[in-house]
């Protein structure tokens, strides 16, 4: 056997591996325990984006001053922000306070959901479609 061939097969075989190989990267959003309900839904859309782009997200709530005795209204906001997406990710690990920063990790959902599923073919339902086929056949 060749060995420059086998050198070179294997070369081959370790950067296809390389290719096939997912990177998930672990973004970060920062917030703080009185935001307004619009920042709130701003904030909410990026953590979205990064669940569909398959990322990690990192939920920082930052407390300041007095704020530390009140770490309950941190842990509800992260609890809602978990409600609002728990059809796009899953809490990874659970609100944890950490000195003056409250932290929860969120993964994405290995499913597609239900929304992307119906963007994919246009926003057009079955029952237009099955008036296009009830239209062609007539």
């Amino acid at each position: 056997m060749d060995y420059g061939k086998d050198k070179y097969r294997k070369e081959q075989a370790r950067k296809a591996a390389r290719k096939k190989q997912v990177n998930i990267n672990v973004r970060e959003i920062k917030l703080r325990p009185k935001i307004g309900d619009h920042d709130f839904n701003t904030k909410r859309g990026h953590v979205e984006r990064f669940l569909r782009g398959g990322d990690k997200v990192k939920v920082t709530i930052m407390f300041r001053g007095r704020e530390v005795q009140h770490p309950d209204l941190g842990e509800k906001l992260l609890r809602r922000l978990a409600t609002d997406l728990e059809d796009l990710g899953r809490i990874e690990s659970q609100p944890n306070l950490d000195g003056r920063n409250m932290v929860m990790v969120m993964s994405p959902k290995k499913e597609v959901p239900p929304k992307a599923e119906a963007k994919a073919d246009g926003g057009r339902g079955e029952r237009q479609e099955s008036q296009e086929t009830s239209a062609a056949r007539s």
